[in-house]
């Protein structure tokens, strides 16, 4: 069976920058530049998560909650517990 890590997302959309914000309830916030129209903010987002687990954008998806602000995206090809380790590293730095 392939690896695959979960996350779950608050994605503020038309922000001043795009950054991660930090967790929340086992929520990650993150604020993104583009607009939420014709899935821009969607585009940003994946590129901005791949970036930072260092995997290829064409491995992640989002799950659940495409046009929402909740979402769940997944990353195929990655552990939960390495993306999981990830994540904190790059929040406590």
């Amino acid at each position: 069976m392939a690896e695959s890590f979960k996350l779950s997302v608050h994605v503020q959309p038309g922000a001043r920058g795009t950054t991660i914000v930090g967790w929340v309830d086992d929520v990650l916030g993150v604020r993104i530049v583009a607009p939420p129209v014709e899935g821009k903010a969607n585009e940003a987002l994946i590129a901005l998560l791949a970036k930072v687990l260092g995997v290829p954008k064409s491995s992640m998806r989002i799950q659940r909650g495409g046009s929402g602000r909740q979402k769940l995206v997944q990353v195929d090809g990655l552990e939960q517990t390495k993306g999981d380790e990830i994540l904190r590293k790059l929040l406590s730095s």
